[in-house]
């Protein structure tokens, strides 16, 4: 394709049209990730039979593929575009379907079985990777460069949304009927996205020589660095608000979730656009300070409704945590290189979830539960610590 052929980036009043069908695709990709995350414990625990270290074993293996198909898929989306890199994580989602299937072909021979579905989870972690990537690369490519928080930020949000549609939709499904029909949407609902894909306008990728993904995470290491700290908070609220309302002995822990999410979502509809405005850093800084209030306040809640507004702030403040240090990350960059910019950008986010939530287990397992949040906002203080540091040290658009 000549440059001729590029898409022009659109202007903020049609960049909800522009962005609207991405997320689209990001929320059908990640649907089919959310509906197997509370049933595959059951499946491998109950239907297989395997303890506690499988079931975690076979969890992992995902988060585990995503992050080392990062630079993959970050190099895929700067050389082949955008668009192509969708559409072999769109592929690659539905073939893990398949390998879902397979495996219960073989539900006699359980560690057959078990092997087909850690492929499966391995594929579709790839998978996910060049979705999420090239998704946020080529939303930056189609609207006006001002508007790169937004881009990140909307984003982001579909990928939330169908976690939490996801994860009631895969109850349903796999109380009515059961595992395959898991795996029979796993396969389905990906290409469904194709059609969707098919319609979107392509952005050539620039000629140009390629930095390293050494050099993009040299480059992106410090905002990365500071987003994965911020994601701490969330962390200890989905992983522990439940049991320490238990601990506690008050009800309806559910609503800590509610909260938290409630926040989220509204912090990204009426102020996405903010790091546009003002800076990354300095929103990023701002909400940081956001989230070790709330996690403060969970940890010093002597009543639920003092937990349940610690759980709100913690949602408002990380939803633009990450958008606020994604678009220094951004900005760190030349434009050619945003798909392995935010490759690695994301991987500093996979690795904090993956060692956060154990790590203040081990807390918890030593302590008095609600220090756990004093652990959370200590961490979440040191993002703010990051921020401060950006904005003595500004990045200027390449």
């Amino acid at each position: 394709m000549s440059l001729t052929a590029m898409q022009e980036p659109v202007a903020a009043p049609r960049m909800a049209a522009t962005l609207l069908p991405i997320m689209g695709v990001v929320f059908v990709a990640f649907l089919v990730i959310g509906v197997a995350m509370p049933v595959l414990p059951l499946h491998v625990h109950n239907g297989l039979g395997f303890g506690t270290i499988v079931v975690g074993l076979v969890a992992g293996s995902q988060f585990a593929a995503a992050l080392i198909s990062r630079p993959w898929a970050g190099h895929y989306s700067d050389r082949s575009g955008a668009k192509r890199a969708v559409v072999v994580g769109l592929m690659a989602a539905s073939a893990s379907g398949l390998l879902y299937l397979f495996s219960l072909l073989f539900s006699g021979a359980p560690l057959t079985s078990i092997a087909m579905l850690l492929l499966g989870r391995a594929l579709l972690g790839g998978a996910e990777s060049f979705i999420i990537t090239a998704a946020v690369s080529w939303g930056l490519a189609l609207v006006d460069p001002r508007s790169m928080g937004k881009v990140i930020a909307w984003v982001g949000s579909a990928m939330f949304a169908a976690f939490a549609i996801g994860a009631p939709a895969g109850s349903a499904l796999y109380a009515g009927y059961g595992f395959a029909a898991i795996a029979v949407a796993t396969v389905v609902a990906p290409l469904g996205a194709l059609l969707l894909v098919a319609a979107l306008p392509t952005v050539a990728p620039v000629p140009h020589t390629r930095f390293s993904f050494a050099k993009v995470v040299g480059a992106v290491w410090v905002p990365g660095f500071g987003s994965a700290l911020g994601s701490v908070g969330f962390g200890a609220v989905t992983t522990f608000a439940a049991l320490l309302f238990a601990n506690r002995g008050w009800a309806n822990g559910w609503l800590a979730y509610t909260a938290y999410a409630t926040a989220f979502i509204l912090a990204r509809v009426f102020f996405s656009h903010v790091a546009d405005t003002i800076g990354g850093a300095k929103v990023a800084l701002v909400c940081a300070l956001i989230e070790v209030v709330g996690q403060a306040l969970i940890w010093l809640a002597p009543r639920p409704e003092i937990a349940f507004a610690g759980a709100a702030l913690t949602g408002f403040g990380f939803s633009l945590v990450y958008p606020g240090f994604g678009v220094e990350a951004v900005r760190r960059v030349p434009a050619h290189s945003r798909g392995l910019a935010m490759g690695a950008y994301t991987a500093f986010l996979d690795l904090a979830q993956g060692l956060a939530s154990p790590a203040l287990g081990v807390i918890a397992s030593g302590t008095r539960l609600n220090v756990v949040f004093l652990a959370s906002a200590i961490t979440v203080l040191g993002a703010a610590l990051v921020a401060s540091w950006l904005l003595a040290h500004p990045a200027t658009m390449e």
